[in-house]
């Protein structure tokens, strides 16, 4: 990482009472690059950042497609914000950008929510294709793993296949695709593999009904675990 001078172009640390040896925003008090009022930590990443903040300016100052998708991103915040769920921005971040074929990669137990969206889709003249996670209908035996990890043990059960779901949306030619429930890993896969840029609608979370986030609004109290690894739950298959 490139190293800066704090008093270049007018940005300032703000002197702490201890040095603190990280860069992680997560340990910023201030947050202060928002407002860019110049009150910066000595560890902030704005002040250490300094190259990659003039190259990513020239990029989103140019035609590329990453600046129309800031700026369409940053339009819909402006127009809509507080008033928009994040289906309606979805559809409307689509239309903005004249995306027209919108894949879906859907999860098996989301494909009612993901016949709904392609329906939202088409309201609005899109063009959608979902490609549900079972594609390929590959079972698990095939790549080994062992009877005892399937979820039903003596039954055919095809893996979750995120990388064909990504050629398959390829090979249609998505202009974007749309995440809907994913299991962790399988999403990794699936953004690396598209072509197209990706956006996640629905995240997986089987225990909270789809909403992660409620584990941090909890973690003071019925989810505490969460801030000890120790304390997370065991694995149900693992050996006694």
């Amino acid at each position: 990482m490139a190293k800066t001078n704090p008093e270049e172009n007018g940005l300032k640390p703000e002197k702490t009472a201890k040095a603190k040896d990280t860069s992680s925003c997560s340990d910023c008090p201030d947050r202060s690059c928002y407002r860019n009022d110049h009150k910066y930590p000595s560890f902030c990443l704005t002040l250490a950042n300094k190259k990659g903040a003039d190259e990513t300016r020239e990029l989103y100052s140019s035609d590329s497609p990453e600046a129309k998708l800031l700026k369409a991103a940053g339009e819909i915040e402006a127009e809509f914000y507080g008033r928009m769920t994040r289906v309606e921005e979805t559809v409307t971040l689509a239309r903005k950008m004249g995306f027209r074929k919108i894949g879906i990669a859907s999860c098996l137990a989301l494909m009612n929510e993901s016949t709904i969206l392609a329906e939202c889709l088409r309201s609005a003249d899109l063009e959608p294709r979902a490609v549900i996670c079972k594609i390929g209908s590959i079972d698990k035996g095939e790549l080994g793993v062992p009877d005892g990890m399937k979820l039903l043990p003596g039954h055919k059960e095809a893996s979750c296949n995120p990388v064909l779901q990504a050629r398959a949306l390829n090979d249609w030619g998505s202009d974007l695709n749309v995440v809907m429930g994913l299991c962790v890993g399988h999403d990794c896969l699936f953004s690396q593999s598209s072509q197209a840029p990706v956006t996640t609608l629905v995240v997986k979370d089987r225990v909270l009904g789809h909403n992660p986030a409620a584990a941090f609004y909890l973690s003071q109290t019925f989810y505490s675990r969460i801030l000890d690894f120790m304390r997370y739950p065991k694995s149900r298959l693992a050996k006694k």
